[in-house]
């Protein structure tokens, strides 16, 4: 599988954390496990469908998916070839931008064509018209089209109310109370709640769990860190506290999970 990561036009900063790219002629069925890192997504897939495993049963996905908020992993499995086109959004920019409720999509991976929405529609037709070009030219195109559509976009955006505190939670890297919380956005621990359900989907507490998770995987890559320095650095009480977290999000133990593995978790949790 090839992976590839795009940065956004700089004037989509506050609501784009990046696009990306998969891309692969193997028809062989792999499961990939999908670990939440705090994001949202709207995924094109131009070659053969994925399917999902969320709870329960298998589903097969529709080409042009919304991906919610996840509180655990899933699983994904390709049907054939692999040709996927992706834009990852800041955490409350599908509601400044097409005014989404957040909490609807929270563990669901939605068809992007059961919305009645004509920016989504106009997105979609722009990436579609140049996925078939080679793979050097398609980047470029795929960057072009996606950085003047969402810069025309964004000139319509409602404000973020939430815009310091998730400041507040990523440059903590998630070592952030709920009290800290309310006094960055000077409002009460229920419109906080109110205010996160509608955003981002998840209370402010879990989403900041989510964020000093993904933190775990920025210390490993450096490699500079032992696991007792990253159980600290991270904010776990103990190692058996950060056991515990690892696992609910991953499903598996932090020493026999493959960090250096090329997947599909490990490319989108291993930021730039």
């Amino acid at each position: 599988m090839d992976f590839t990561r795009i940065l956004p036009h700089p004037d989509l900063d506050e609501f784009i954390e990046c696009y990306w790219m998969m891309y692969s002629d193997d028809e062989v069925p792999i499961i990939e496990k999908i670990i939440p890192d705090g994001f949202t997504e709207i995924i094109f897939n131009y070659r053969d469908v994925y399917k999902s495993k969320i709870s329960g049963d298998w589903n097969l996905q529709s080409p042009n998916l919304l991906a919610g908020q996840l509180k655990t992993f899933f699983y994904l499995q390709n049907t054939g070839t692999t040709g996927s086109v992706a834009v990852k959004f800041k955490p409350a920019a599908l509601t400044q931008l097409f005014g989404f409720h957040m909490d609807q999509y929270v563990d669901k991976i939605v068809d992007l064509d059961s919305f009645q929405n004509s920016e989504l529609k106009q997105l979609k037709e722009k990436i579609l018209s140049c996925v078939n070009i080679g793979s050097n030219i398609q980047e470029h195109l795929i960057k072009k089209i996606l950085d003047e559509y969402l810069v025309s976009l964004i000139q319509n955006a409602s404000s973020n109310p939430l815009k310091g505190t998730l400041e507040l939670i990523f440059s903590s890297n998630g070592l952030v109370t709920v009290t800290e919380m309310t006094a960055m956005a000077s409002i009460g621990e229920r419109q906080l709640e109110r205010l996160f359900k509608k955003y981002i989907g998840l209370p402010p507490k879990y989403y900041a769990r989510i964020i000093r998770f993904n933190y775990i995987f920025e210390l490993i890559k450096s490699k500079k860190n032992s696991w007792t320095e990253i159980v600290y650095q991270s904010g776990y009480y103990d190692q058996s506290h950060f056991i515990q977290n690892f696992k609910a999000f991953t499903g598996e133990d932090p020493s026999s999970y493959f960090f250096e593995e090329k997947n599909m978790a490990n490319f989108f949790l291993n930021k730039l």
